[in-house]
């Protein structure tokens, strides 16, 4: 466990647009009560890394360029492949996701370390940003991952495989793969910038915000009926897990909390902080994972990098759709 704040980040390739992508056809209502669908931007696949990926109004005083790494959407990185067998599923439907984890020699990867209390950490997010899924996946002894899921709706889906493998000198790495859920697709709006969201009765407050190219602290706030909530439980090492994925290409931030359980200092909620650094200007969805009473609840959040909530942008956001348990 790290004290202090480690984001993983690595350069991005973007999936070609929801619409013609694995024959997905349209027309249901979007996936978040959040207003009418709203069209995506439109990006080329073949976009390399280090590209800029964020609108020029949006690139904090970047003019649109990466101030710092961006990433999490490569499929090969430091001699490590991410092999996926089930790039395709049926929306609505449960199917057995697998992939492999390969070497430079397309061997299979079967000795992990162990990071936050598991060896892979895997992460499921539609390309609107209305559905994320935080899973841990079992290993087979030949080195094949597996984890039941039952996407809510058509369209694309990135997979996030957070990982060190035990070979000497290896680091931490996120790749990642596409994902086609088959069926009726309308995209979902993104919901505007908030500082307030509300997932099973809980409120999370953010204070903070994220800026391109310089480390700052975000502090998340836990209430349940008005109440603090100062008996956090331990969730994967720590207080809570904080994922950022930059709308748009997904560019994957995993941002770990500032101290952990037992270090003396770190309290049990109510509030739980975190420094991270944005790569670039944009928006961003902040997914925070936090357990209490048994149970891991997700808060998400609408950001923009460079800006800070202000009074009108309190509004609670709705929680990101979460069926079968979270998947945690």
């Amino acid at each position: 466990m790290h004290t202090g704040l480690r984001i993983t980040a690595f350069a991005a390739a973007l999936a070609a647009t929801f619409g013609t992508a694995y024959g997905v056809g349209t027309g249901v209502d979007p996936i978040v009560a959040d207003g009418a669908p709203a069209p995506h931007d439109e990006h080329d696949e073949r976009g390399g890394p280090g590209e800029p990926t964020s609108r020029p109004e949006e690139g904090g005083g970047h003019g649109g360029h990466e101030s710092t790494p961006a990433g999490g959407l490569q499929i090969s990185e430091g001699g490590y492949t991410l092999d996926l067998a089930t790039p395709r599923v049926t929306a609505g439907q449960r199917t057995e996701l697998r992939f492999t984890v390969r070497d430079a020699n397309g061997e299979a990867v079967t000795a992990y370390q162990r990071e936050h209390d598991k060896e892979l950490h895997l992460i499921l997010a539609s390309r609107d940003l209305a559905t994320y899924r935080h899973l841990h996946p079992t290993r087979a002894a030949d080195g094949t991952w597996s984890t039941p899921v039952d996407l809510p709706a058509a369209g694309g889906y990135r997979v996030f495989a957070d990982f060190t493998p035990a070979a000497k000198g290896a680091e931490n790495l996120t790749l990642g793969a596409d994902l086609a859920a088959s069926g009726r697709y309308a995209p979902a709006r993104m919901p505007a910038p908030n500082g307030t969201a509300r997932t099973d009765g809980y409120q999370v407050e953010l204070a903070g915000s994220l800026r391109p190219g310089r480390a700052s602290e975000l502090k998340l706030k836990v209430s349940r009926d008005g109440e603090p909530v100062g008996d956090l439980q331990p969730y994967l090492g720590a207080y809570g897990h904080l994922v950022a994925l930059r709308s748009g290409d997904l560019a994957y931030l995993h941002v770990h909390p500032n101290g952990e359980p037992g270090d003396g200092t770190t309290e049990p909620g109510p509030e739980v902080s975190f420094t991270a650094t944005a790569p670039s200007g944009g928006t961003y969805r902040l997914f925070l994972d936090f357990r209490h009473r048994g149970e891991v609840h997700t808060a998400a959040f609408t950001v923009r990098a460079g800006s800070v909530p202000d009074a009108t942008e309190t509004a609670p956001s709705a929680t990101p759709d979460h069926t079968d348990g979270h998947g945690h």
